[in-house]
């Protein structure tokens, strides 16, 4: 089955492009579809940013759309950056100044207090309207300066309580096996009819 994915963010599209064909998906991404992504995310969770883009696609194409928003969930800091995650440092924020605000916050906050967990919700929208939802976390704490450069985002910053390392050092294979997109995809598949 066709999907395509509401989202510009090239380091989704190719988590996601990695992960679902094993569930029988192909991907197209809505640059590819010729879609522009004008869609403004002012949900008040994760699912209602995720419903909201997947059904913009869908509308558009009338084929089923397929969207995640997710974001860093940091314990010190009551949730935050939450479904504020791609813009914490401002609208228009670059990885690296979402990351440098992150560490400046967190300056003060010991080692042990810095718990964290990434956060997914992944819905798919049909052209007549039905959503469904999956979602996963996966958890670990916010390291006291940035490890490796894979991945995207906050990765870098975040040590992967499964993984005993950073999400910036590990593979795509490791990180695809237990992130919280990838556990998102398959807790919407257990509901799915394929």
């Amino acid at each position: 089955m066709k999907l395509i994915v509401a989202s510009g963010n090239e380091g989704k599209i190719r988590e996601f492009r990695e992960i679902l064909p094993a569930y029988g998906f192909t991907v197209l991404g809505a640059k590819e579809a010729g879609i522009i992504m004008n869609v403004i995310e002012d949900g008040n969770s994760f699912f209602e940013n995720a419903a909201k883009k997947a059904k913009y696609i869908a509308e558009k194409t009338g084929c089923a759309a397929l969207a995640d928003d997710s974001g860093l969930c940091v314990d010190a800091l009551l949730g935050a950056p939450g479904i504020y995650s791609a813009r914490y440092a401002g609208d228009q924020a670059t990885d690296s100044e979402n990351n440098d605000k992150l560490l400046a916050t967190l300056k003060d906050i010991e080692k042990d207090k810095r718990g964290a967990y990434f956060a997914s919700s992944v819905v798919i929208c049909y052209p007549n309207g039905d959503i469904i939802e999956g979602y996963g976390e996966t958890k670990g704490e916010i390291l006291l300066k940035a490890e490796g450069n894979g991945g995207f985002g906050y990765d870098p910053l975040f040590y992967s309580y499964d993984l005993e390392k950073a999400f910036g050092l590990a593979s795509s294979q490791e990180k695809n096996g237990i992130s919280h997109r990838a556990r998102a995809i398959s807790d919407l598949c257990s509901k799915l009819q394929i």
